[in-house]
């Protein structure tokens, strides 16, 4: 797969759970790609949530690797 495609389906899976965080009052936003690790940055409501890193693995991380099995981490740079 190249850049651009797992580029491509890193945003089709945000777009995908993204509407979960709005409903909640928060947002995600893609700052990078590097290696098989993407980079992250978790908005609004999701900064303080004590369950957010419970939201990143299962949630974000869980549906990325389904549209881009090749990502191996996903996290959260404050």
């Amino acid at each position: 797969m190249t850049a651009e495609e797992t580029l491509s389906n890193v945003e089709k899976a945000l777009e995908e759970i993204r509407p979960f965080l709005v409903s909640d009052g928060g947002n995600i936003k893609l700052l990078s790609i590097e290696d098989a690790v993407v980079k992250v940055q978790l908005e609004g409501a999701c900064t303080g949530c004590s369950v957010n890193q419970m939201t990143l693995k299962n949630g974000v991380e869980a549906t990325i690797k389904k549209y881009a099995p090749q990502i191996d981490e996903v996290i959260n740079v404050a």
